[in-house]
């Protein structure tokens, strides 16, 4: 994809946002749009930045080390980034917090807060730290993302070739491979050797559609229909809370031999947070905007799977070393074609145990939206398993509309109950409710 602004070579740490850094390593990153945001927020907030109190209600239930989320209107004095303090019996606590490039301020609420209890923090203008610890790094192999110097997930931006004796046609980029838990242990697959060899980590092509008259593919590229490209990166960032990245990526169609199109072009954004709980459990959320550029558009067409939020797990995870457990309390067993909230998967590595919880958003198209889990015969007892928003019904894209479907994980180490899973699954779909007290 090419984009008609201009493109400029960024210094090795540049700004992209007040509070935010860009880890650059020798590429050539479009900002303009970060550029364009920063002036129109100098001129649009209705002044510069003064103290602020904030008050965090953790409504109807308890939380536990929550992420909360704030977006304000008043814009920084240069020079300065975003401070919070949380203010308790007149002591205050300094608290890491983080501004992206829309203006939201996220920070972790630590710690147990009761239902209906309540939280006093100082937001105030400050001098910007040093690197954060959350960092993203782009190489000529893709963006990965950590926590200080402990890897989190890597995002490939570079085509990854199949193993020597494999079909070409599985070459790919733009998908999630290693997901690590915090001990380790990595949680995804790619090219399985056990079989289905189009598996990608975490990817989110669609399989059954109608694009300009022609049923096509894109999840089973072996079919030569079509496949998922990475297209371009428009922002990388780090910092004290959060790291992540913002990528194009595109789905393109192979209507007949030596022709392509794009049928859906996708804006597809991660966040990783700091890890909680001494370390042993880590949330990052995913988030895929997408249209298609097609004046047609293109229909999504009900099929068993697809789309979402797509995971191979690691070949450690099998149906005698892994569970998997939804929030309606189904299994791997039974699970599949049922709809849930959220879906658990735990297993056994040579590091130790781990897992992690998949949780769709409120708002998504379909949801709570339906699952496809493999049978625990398939491929000697290793696991796919899809949130798929048209398992049961179809999904037109309309041109000029832009769609949205947003997922939240949480990796951990050793076990997670279900009552731990739905207490995360509540801070996701209900967050406590912060409020502007004082200035």
């Amino acid at each position: 994809m090419h984009s008609r602004c201009c493109k400029i070579k960024l210094p090795l740490r540049s700004v992209l946002a007040r509070g935010e850094t860009i880890y650059y390593l020798g590429l050539t990153i479009n900002v303009m749009r970060n550029i364009l945001f920063t002036v129109l927020l100098a001129s649009a907030m209705g002044g510069y930045a003064q103290d602020m109190r904030l008050t965090v209600k953790a409504g109807a239930y308890a939380r536990t080390n929550t992420l909360v989320s704030y977006k304000t209107d008043k814009a920084l004095p240069t020079g300065k980034a975003w401070k919070l303090e949380e203010v308790t019996a007149g002591k205050k606590e300094s608290v890491p917090v983080q501004m992206d490039d829309a203006g939201v301020i996220t920070w972790v609420m630590r710690g147990t807060t009761a239902s209906g209890a309540q939280r006093e923090y100082r937001l105030y203008a400050g001098k910007p730290a040093a690197r954060g610890l959350m960092r993203a790094e782009v190489s000529s192999a893709g963006i990965s993302l950590k926590q200080n110097q402990k890897p989190i997930l890597q995002y490939n931006t570079a085509i990854v070739d199949p193993p020597v004796g494999t079909d070409t046609v599985y070459r790919r980029s733009g998908f999630i491979h290693p997901l690590w838990a915090p001990n380790g242990v990595v949680l995804t697959a790619i090219f399985p050797k056990s079989g289905h060899a189009h598996h990608m980590g975490i990817w989110s092509p669609w399989t059954h559609t109608r694009f300009e008259g022609k049923v096509t593919d894109f999840w089973n590229v072996h079919k030569k229909e079509g496949k998922v490209f990475y297209a371009g990166t428009e922002a990388v960032a780090g910092g004290d809370v959060w790291c992540g990245f913002r990528v194009k990526q595109e789905q393109v169609a192979y209507p007949a031999p030596g022709q392509a199109k794009v049928a859906i072009a996708e804006t597809y954004s991660v966040k990783a947070y700091e890890a909680t709980s001494n370390g042993t459990r880590r949330l990052w959320d995913m988030r895929t905007d997408f249209s298609s550029p097609s004046d047609s558009g293109i229909t999504l067409l009900q099929y068993r799977y697809g789309g979402g939020f797509g995971l191979r797990t690691t070949p450690y995870f099998t149906s005698k070393t892994s569970q998997v457990l939804t929030s309606e309390g189904h299994t791997r067993k039974n699970a599949d074609s049922t709809r849930a909230r959220w879906v658990m998967i735990t297993g056994k590595a040579p590091e130790g145990e781990a897992g992690l919880l998949i949780m769709n958003a409120p708002d998504n198209f379909d949801s709570p939206e339906p699952l496809r889990v493999w049978p625990e015969d398939m491929d000697g007892g290793e696991l796919m398993l899809n949130y798929s928003p048209t398992k049961m019904k179809t999904w037109q894209l309309v041109h000029g509309n832009v769609y949205t479907l947003k997922y939240r994980v949480m990796v951990y180490s050793g076990r997670l109950t279900a009552e731990e899973a739905e207490a995360v699954w509540r801070d996701y779909a209900y967050p406590p409710e912060v409020v502007l007290s004082r200035h």
